[in-house]
Parts: structure tokens; sequence; C-alpha cells
């Protein structure tokens, strides 16, 4: 599954975008990739077309889960966990190996980006949700541009990571992980 996000941006030359040519991800708000790539990973692991996805909020409203199901075996679980608290609680359940998902979007900003402190606030500092409204649904107005049809994406992949499935694309995309030796004190961690 790969997704291309701002990191890949330094690398592009988007010589041909004029300006005001803004296109989106797939998804409704503006706080990540994690519609797209639940589609995508549903299309190319299971054959499925996803239409739309329905989150389903877990302990509250900044930690919800999508599932995919197949043969009555849910075969995707993908996870939105927005704010410190979901955040650090998510990271509690992968050190007891007690966390189940195949994908998580993170965002430090309860209620996700577009709710996050740089955004406008009421006079006594709450966010505003009329705001917060206009602006999903001037997002929700703009293209959806996929990454994989994206011309300049696929040249990136042909030029410079040598084709879809070269090794650049595993060395330059991919990751593994291993279990870290636990010290027995801050102390012992060597910088």
């Amino acid at each position: 599954i790969f997704g291309v996000d701002l990191p890949f941006c330094c690398f592009l030359r988007f010589d041909d975008l004029k300006e005001g040519d803004v296109v989106r991800h797939d998804g409704k708000r503006s706080d990540g990739y994690l519609e797209h790539i639940f589609k995508h990973a549903a299309k190319e692991l299971f054959g499925m077309d996803v239409k739309e996805i329905t989150y389903k909020a877990l302990k509250n409203k900044d930690f919800q889960e999508v599932t995919l199901e197949k043969d009555g075996e849910t075969v995707l679980r993908f996870a939105a966990a927005y704010g410190f608290r979901n955040i650090q609680n998510m990271v509690l359940k992968l050190k007891k190996g007690k966390f189940l998902y195949h994908f998580v979007e993170v965002l430090a900003c309860p209620g996700g980006c577009l709710n996050g402190k740089g955004q406008a606030q009421t006079e006594d500092g709450k966010p505003d949700r009329a705001l917060l409204a206009q602006m999903e649904e001037v997002y929700a107005t703009i293209p959806v541009r996929l990454p994989e049809t994206n011309l300049h994406v696929q040249r990136m992949y042909q030029d410079w990571l040598e084709g879809m499935d070269s090794k650049k694309v595993q060395d330059t995309l991919h990751t593994t992980y291993s279990a870290a030796n636990q010290s027995t004190s801050s102390l012992d961690i060597k910088w």
C-alpha cells in the first residue's frame, strides 16, 4: 500500500500546475489518507471496490475504527486516533500487543486538523463549530485526484524509483520493525 504525502513533494516538480489548481485525496475531510488507503487496500488486496466507508466511534469520537469484511471475516481494520490522549492509549496497547489495526491515522489535534489550535476560535477560545462546518464544506468541493493517477507520481515511480516493483521502491518506501531491547534505565539510552 502506498500514499504520497508531503515529504515526496520535495522530489517532484509541478511545472504544469497553474495557480488555483487545487486537488485533494479521496475522503470527506482534510485529515489524511485513511479513506484513500482503505479503499486502495480493499481493491488491491481483496478485489473489493469500496465506495463509502463507515467510521465507528469506539471509546470517544476521536478514536474511530473502519473495518472491511469478506466472507464473514474482518480482513482490514483501520483506526483514526486524534488527540494525544488517544495516541497515548494506542501506544500503550501496542506495547502490550493488544492493538489489532493494520493502519492507524494519527493526528495530534482532537477532532482532526481542521479543529486544531491553528484554526479560528470563538472569543472564549473554543473551536468555532460554524466555521469548522464551512471549512469542511469548502474542502468537499475541491476535486479529487488519486495519487496513483497523478502523472508526476507515475513519473517519479518510473524515473526515480525504477518502476513500481523495483528494489528501490522496497528500500525507499517500505520499512520493517523489530523489537527493541529495553534497557533497565533511561540513563542507558545511547544517543
